[in-house]
Parts: C-alpha cells; structure tokens; sequence
C-alpha cells in the first residue's frame, strides 16, 4: 500500500473564531468543507504566538525554548533536526511555497540569513537559487505581508514573469512606491497577489509529484491575514463594516492583570522599563483604536480570510483533479491568533488569552480521520512533526517533544494531552513568560515576578477575571504552579534512550 502523503496548509495570524461553520458572519466555503470532511480540533493551541518560534517549532517538533529560536529576530539554527529532512530520508520530496520567516531580516557576521537585506530583493539570486532549506528541497519563498516593504524573493520574480513590471507600486518603501496612507483597499490586482501564487504554484509541484508517482510533504504557507490590513477588490467591500460584530474590552478587567496590559489602554504608553535589546516588542504599545477604523479593520480582516479560502480553494480541487485526496493527510492551521479587539487589544504580544494563543485546526484523512467530527482533544503546533511522521509510518527521532496526536486524529482515543504549555519570550529578561493550560485552567507565570495569572475557563471563558490573587483560589493556584512544574519537566528532550547501566 502507498504511504501518504502530507500537505500543511496555514495562514498566519488567524483568530480561531474565524472559519465560517462556526461562525455565521465570515464565509469561508472552502475550509467549510474541510470541516465537513475531517476534524476540527477546537482546542489547538500554539507554542509561542508569534511567528519564528512557532514556525520554528512545527518544522523541528520542539519548543521554542529548546530549538533556540526564542523570538522575532533570531533565526532557527541550521543544525537543527527538521521534518522534512527525516521525510528526505523516507524518499519522500519535500517543499515549502510561500511564507518561511525561520531566519530574521538583517543579516549578520555570526548569524547570516538569506531572508534579509540585501538578498531579500536580489532576483538574480533568486533565479537560480536551489539550495536545500530546513530539510525542504524546494522552496519558493516571500516575506512580506500584504504591502510590506520587505517583498522580494520568489514571489517578485513570480510578479515579474506574469507582466507585472510595475509591481513595486504596491508595495511600501524602500522597495516599493505605494503611498502609505492607503488603507484597507490593496490596489494589486487578484492576479498578482500572492494568494494566488501561493496556490499556482502549489497545484504545479502537486502535478509535478502525481506525474512523478512521488510521495510529498508539502507545506503551502498563505501570509494572510496578518496585518497591515489591506485586500484587493472585491474583498475589501465583501463585508459590512457596520452589520459585523466588533470585539471589544471590558471595562475593569485589566484591573488585576499584570502591569503591561494596563498600559496597552493608555494613549501614550511608556514601556522604556522593558526595553533590554533596543529592538521593537511586539504587544507594548497602545492598543487604542477608533470606532471607525475598528469596524473596517475587521470587515478587512474578514476579507483577507475570504480571498485566502478561496485560493486553499483551488489547491482542493488540484488534490481532487488528480486522483490523491483520499491518500494525502491535509492539515489547515495558522502559526498564532490574533486580537481584533478583544480585551481591548490589537494585533498580538505578550497576552496569552485563548484569541491569542488558540489556532483552527483542521485534520481530514478521508477513511481514517472520522469526517464532519469536532473533537475537544489538546492539540499544539509542536505535536505536527512527530504525527505527521507517525501517520506515515516513519518512526520520530528522540529528539521530537511534541506529542503524536495519531491516535486521537484517526478517532481511536479521547486524547493523549492533557495540558498545553505556550511561550513568549521577546527580551532576555524583562519580557519572558510561560502558560499552561489544562482541561479547566490557565496559569500564567512571568520571569521574576511575583505578578501572573489564573483564569478559570469553565466559569469564566471569556477570562475577564484574573483569580492570581483571589484568596479562594491559592490552593489551585499552589497545584496549578506544580503541575507546571512537571509539565516543564516531562518537555525536556531525550536525543536517545537509555540503552545500559552505565
């Protein structure tokens, strides 16, 4: 019997709270029917929400902690072990089309990356580039979201090949000529956007491994809809800004949260007192945003979601028209969340609430993974490595840490997790916190500090009320912290078994 093939498909930045079987007010068809067909894991969860770390960790099957790549503006060290490679080495071909985001975007003398200035905009490097990356053999690669200025690598040539010689107009300087003041409508044409380069060339190497009779793991990485927040038409007016429902803070429920959150509702917040690196920190700025620009925010974001179904849309078909959707494992995911609103926030940071740190997930296996089933079983982002080799019939390599899920996606066990552990780290000391989250609770806790939080989201799912330091609640709190500790301590990687007595 042939083995399987994988394909990962993600967004970036997606509220869980975002596919349109669960939510009436966003049409997403295309991941409908994924849900139709597979399973939908209401309690995914991702390993550090933001995008290095967590990319990072679904490549390697490890913690952000562990594979090194701590934060925004490090990079995944080439001598980690990925998938892809133990993939390789089980004769499987390997690719990755759109966005990588596993090195940072300024190059150093220590630290080199081919995700930064300038070779992010050398199209002459890109041409003939064909080296190996992360264990995928090939890879078709961009950076930027929506209008960013960091556009470049495979997707400009990509823009270049089709006729769009004029593409630097939508994008921001010192790439581009697009006046930064535009918002919401993304004047690139539907035909140029990267949404449909993503799934063009996807659908090629699809073709590419059926005409071949090659098995694949395949990852497809859509940039939206992380912000800025910008569509082409008619995305940008599918949406009434005024008939959706617009997230929005609670009066008071900062009160006996951490000190950061406070400070995100100021109009000029002073967060000096974190700064160790020098660099930005995602989250510690004001997270005030008028009524108007709130409301067509969300219409865009919604949008974003939209188009993008559209183009996984495609890439379905592609599996259909070609004779492998019953033998390819699809999964459809996003790398984090991401607050449009809620609790008063914008975008994400250092705030481990559930929009935040919570993701979709989609598994369908046609005969093996039941359909139109939604499962409450803990999912996180770090257990994809070692269940996508396990559901292939590869063993996982000792160094792994993440859970296989096998069991629980093909419906066989309730579930093989019973607490998520989520981590952000973006300054060595000043900023460096860790969740853990079980079937009740979450507990927060923070490098030196003596502050942190506990919610109960049972009787308070929408966590309005921080319980850190309700006297009724310090026994749980006092379990919950050593139940962290073991967590912590069951993580730890073993590269080998124990194979003598000495």
């Amino acid at each position: 019997m042939k083995k399987p093939n994988v394909l990962l498909i993600t967004s970036d930045q997606q509220h869980f709270n975002t596919i349109g079987a669960f939510n009436p007010e966003i049409q997403t068809p295309n991941l409908d029917r994924l849900v139709r067909e597979g399973t939908m894991f209401e309690r995914a969860y991702c390993p550090n929400p933001t995008c290095t770390p967590t990319r990072a960790s679904i490549i390697t099957g490890t913690y952000p902690s562990q594979h090194g790549a701590w934060t925004l503006g490090t990079k995944l060290l080439e001598d980690r072990l990925t998938v892809g490679e133990v993939f390789q080495q089980h004769n499987y071909r390997t690719a990755l089309i759109g966005k990588a985001h596993f090195q940072q975007t300024k190059d150093h003398e220590d630290y080199p990356s081919i995700e930064s200035y300038p070779l992010l905009s050398d199209l002459e490097y890109w041409k003939t580039f064909n080296k190996p990356f992360y264990g995928f053999e090939t890879v078709e690669l961009a950076r930027n979201h929506t209008n960013e200025h960091l556009v470049g690598q495979h997707y400009a040539l990509w823009m270049e090949e089709k006729g769009c010689t004029n593409w630097r107009d939508y994008f921001l300087a010192p790439t581009g000529n697009m006046d930064p003041e535009e918002k919401y409508t993304w004047a690139i044409p539907e035909k140029y956007h990267y949404n449909t380069w993503i799934a063009e060339r996807t659908n090629a190497l699809l073709e590419q491994y059926v005409e071949n009779d090659e098995n694949f793991f395949l990852w497809s990485s859509f940039f939206d809809p992380h912000p800025p927040y910008l569509v082409p038409e008619p995305w940008d007016k599918m949406y009434d800004p005024d008939q959706l429902t617009i997230p929005k803070g609670k009066d008071g429920e900062h009160n006996q949260n951490p000190p950061h959150f406070q400070l995100t509702q100021e109009e000029n917040p002073d967060f000096s007192s974190y700064q160790e690196t020098g660099f930005g920190i995602h989250g510690y700025h004001t997270h005030k945003v008028n009524e108007e620009d709130h409301k067509k925010l969300t219409a865009t974001y919604y949008g974003m979601i939209s188009m993008m179904d559209k183009y996984i849309g495609e890439i379905l078909n592609k599996l259909d028209a070609l004779g492998i959707a019953d033998n390819t494992i699809i999964v459809f995911t996003s790398d984090h969340g991401h607050f449009f609103g809620q609790h008063g926030l914008q975008y994400k940071g250092g705030f481990h609430y559930e929009d935040l740190i919570k993701v979709p997930f989609i598994v369908r296996y046609p005969q093996q993974v039941p359909a139109g089933n939604v499962s409450e079983a803990m999912q996180s982002l770090v257990d994809l490595a070692p269940t996508f080799l396990s559901m292939t019939g590869i063993s996982i390599p000792y160094q792994m840490t993440g859970v296989d899920q096998t069991d629980v996606w093909k419906g066989e066990v309730r579930q093989v997790r019973d607490h998520i552990i989520c981590e952000f780290r973006h300054e060595p000391t000043t900023i460096h916190q860790k969740t853990y989250v079980n079937d009740r609770y979450k507990l927060t806790v923070y490098y030196n500090q003596t502050y942190g939080e506990l919610f109960d989201l049972k009787a308070d799912s929408k966590e309005c009320h921080n319980l850190w330091n309700h006297p009724e609640y310090q026994s749980i709190k006092m379990e919950l912290l050593l139940k962290y500790a073991w967590a912590e301590l069951g993580k730890e990687p073993m590269p080998m078994p124990r194979i003598a007595h000495a």
